[in-house]
């Protein structure tokens, strides 16, 4: 037996009979911060009119929010590590339901914007403080199986969860309560974590690398930054070259710098490990092709077939149960005796092929025959990917590097989300424009040409998505060699690291 069950170590939390308690609190926490990237995409149109948004700026209340999220995050695994992640845990929940107070009361557009941005910097403390607290709690191979079943279940199927709630807030209520929602969420979760959750003390002698915040946060905001500009100005406005042109110079000297600071914001060895590298680039890729057939299905649902916000909520239903199934029923139970890779491509294949069937579209599709089974299918194909990849992506870490892996982890989601949204609409936006141009020969046919060219720009970009989906199968297919965790290392033990 190891010395570390009377101790602080990992298998004292496995013996802590609440600890299936923490992990509601975790994934209370997770759930929060994944659908607050969608809850508001469904009340945008209300809040739209009620603040006076031009089209133009309306784009920032999802912008704000995943710039801040998705540039902060490597920052806030770090301070996770330093000070101790439960406790960065409860100041991210405090901050994130506060910032949510000011969202909801917001009386300006510019009151809102702030408030979102204000959201994403709490969720870049708090998301990767519960991945990582996720990841010390649960060590023994099966449990942590389950555990990370239920973690990659909420967050493969928070963005729909966002859309049904949303939906229902909105039309029942107002678009503000799409905001205020985070709150009492905020608060259970706060005293769950206060009464259930363990974590080791914090590395206090650790100091920030400074140099390295400035470097890689000011890159991946740029890049965030110049994918959420590239939609309205277009891919090849001078505003957008020059922030992916800077963003890439400063992740290059970021990386540059990693190999000769002293103690590195985000240590190399971690993304140097073929395993890990995999599940970061694949994780990336799914969410790409994720949320653009979630930004597309949203207006397909409510433009095209004219159904409304809860309907539209609704309809991603089983796309979530899918995910849920595909996570907690299938991989978690599948992974303690393979290899996480012979889950992640089969999800991949799934997902692509689910994408495949909605590029058959039109603007007549019915529900039940032509776009449920594509949903089904996405939401399987999520399930059995995102589950093994958070597992893998953070098993094996020293402790002191738990929240920064788990923030990598995170911020390859936020940034596949930026790139997937701004790429894949802007693709369908154009196509669909030249298409109307080129069809739009009978004036009497006007509003049926323009719907119709609309439903072919979302095809073609589905197709694209569905490339991606494939690309990300093969990444997991080639770079995931790990074998099943009963065969490898314990969870709670370092795995070697490649030497130079």
């Amino acid at each position: 037996m190891s010395a570390t069950r009377t101790g602080e170590g990992p298998a004292s939390a496995d013996a802590d009979p609440r600890r299936w308690w923490g992990l509601v609190v975790i994934a209370l926490a997770q759930l929060m911060v994944v659908l607050d990237a969608t809850i508001v995409n469904i009340a945008l149109p209300s809040a739209q009119r009620d603040l006076g948004m031009s089209d133009g700026n309306r784009q920032w209340v999802i912008t704000a929010y995943t710039l801040a999220f998705g540039g902060l995050l490597l920052l806030g695994g770090r301070i996770a590590d330093l000070v101790g992640r439960k406790r960065t845990f409860v100041i991210g929940l405090i901050g994130f339901a506060v910032a949510s107070g000011i969202g909801g009361a917001a009386v300006g557009s510019a009151m809102l914007f702030g408030a979102r941005a204000l959201q994403g910097v709490f969720a870049a403390v708090l998301a990767p403080s519960a991945l990582s607290l996720l990841t010390t709690t649960f060590t023994d191979p099966r449990e942590r199986g389950k555990a990370f079943g239920i973690y990659g279940a909420l967050a493969g199927s928070g963005a729909a969860v966002g859309f049904i709630v949303g939906g229902v807030l909105t039309e029942y209520l107002n678009w503000r309560w799409c905001l205020y929602v985070n709150i009492p969420i905020a608060v259970i979760a706060v005293v769950g974590a206060l009464i259930l959750l363990h974590d080791r003390p914090g590395h206090a002698d650790v100091r920030l690398d400074v140099p390295g915040v400035i470097l890689g946060c000011g890159g991946l905001v740029a890049l965030v930054y110049g994918f959420s500009e590239a939609q309205p100005r277009g891919w090849t406005d001078p505003l957008v070259l020059a922030l992916f042109a800077g963003g890439v110079v400063l992740l290059a000297i970021f990386v540059w710098w990693q190999t000769r600071a002293p103690v590195p914001l985000l240590p190399l060895h971690i993304i140097r490990n073929r395993n890990r590298a995999g599940c970061f680039l694949t994780m990336m890729l799914a969410v790409i092709g994720m949320f653009g057939l979630f930004l597309f299905m949203t207006y397909y649902l409510q433009v095209i077939l004219d159904y409304s916000p809860v309907q539209t909520g609704l309809a991603f239903l089983p796309m979530t149960a899918a995910i849920v199934i595909g996570s907690t029923q299938i991989s978690a139970r599948l992974l303690p005796h393979v290899g996480p890779r012979m889950l992640m491509v089969p999800g991949m294949l799934l997902a692509s092929g689910g994408m495949v069937i909605l590029t058959q579209m039109t603007v007549h599709s019915e529900y039940a025959s032509e776009i449920l089974p594509a949903l089904i299918l996405m939401g399987l194909g999520m399930g059995l990917t995102f589950m093994p990849v958070f597992s893998t992506a953070t098993a094996g870490v020293a402790p002191q590097d738990a929240g920064v892996t788990s923030a990598t982890v995170n911020t390859s989601q936020q940034v596949g989300g930026s790139i997937g949204t701004a790429l894949l609409n802007t693709v369908a936006t154009s196509t669909s424009a030249s298409w109307i141009t080129s069809h739009l020969t009978d004036p009497s046919r006007r509003q049926e040409t323009v719907r119709e060219g609309i439903v072919h720009g979302y095809t073609v970009a589905i197709w694209l998505a569905a490339g991606i989906m494939l690309l990300a199968g093969v990444v997991a297919g080639l770079m995931v060699t790990a074998k099943a965790p009963k065969h490898g290392n314990p969870a709670d033990r370092p795995v070697p690291e490649p030497v130079g």
